[in-house]
């Protein structure tokens, strides 16, 4: 994906990336967000030490913080706050973000998720659990999701959605891998375009 250039007047957001894996939709925003693009990721922040998408913001040249206490709002907040973070991303972010952070980013906050909302979202829905439970129900269409993070998992008002065909025969894997190929492009489209507008202070529902 090719981002629009910079206006001149204009800084490019600042984005911090939260992590719990291995970071593939970290490597995708840090491959889309080049020197041009209107957002940089400028932080990355996991409740890991072992999350190998650490490994990836430093092979980039990106800052990194690993949460002592990941219900601490105060910890996360000064993290955030600290390196003046206009966005922030979840990206395979498995830790519940406390409240407090919820309110001090509201409309600034973002996650991906593997499925297509409101289906298969909820606590305890992430990974393999997600596609085993779309296979379960018999859906014909699955996808993924960018919306905006509430206090509650997946509720967040959605943002943009892409869907992808589930095959017959289909394992979880096989539709995991299906579907993650469409977060790598839809999830720095969404951060690009918001980035683009701003970072709009009322929800954005993009085609």
């Amino acid at each position: 994906m090719r981002a629009e250039p910079v206006p001149l007047s204009q800084a490019p957001a600042r984005v911090a990336v939260l992590v719990s894996g291995g970071g593939t939709n970290l490597q995708a925003l840090l491959d889309a967000l080049g020197s041009t693009a209107p957002a940089r990721v400028v932080l990355v922040v996991s409740n890991r030490a072992e999350a190998g998408a650490l490994e990836r913001a430093r092979r980039a040249g990106v800052p990194t913080q690993i949460l002592r206490h990941p219900a601490d709002a105060a910890e996360l907040l000064a993290a955030l706050e600290g390196d003046g973070a206009d966005l922030v991303v979840l990206a395979g972010y498995l830790k519940r973000v406390p409240p407090a952070v919820v309110a001090r980013f509201r409309h600034r906050m973002i996650n991906i998720h593997p499925a297509l909302l409101p289906a298969c979202g909820g606590p305890g829905m992430y990974g393999r659990r997600v596609h085993e439970a779309v296979l379960a129900s018999g859906a014909t269409t699955s996808g993924a999701t960018v919306h905006y993070v509430d206090e509650e998992y997946d509720r967040g008002p959605i943002i943009a959605q892409r869907s992808v065909p589930v095959l017959p025969g289909d394992t979880p894997e096989t539709l995991a891998a299906r579907v993650l190929a469409v977060e790598h492009a839809l999830l720095p489209m969404v951060v690009v375009e918001l980035a683009r507008r701003g970072i709009p202070d009322q929800p954005v529902r993009l085609p």
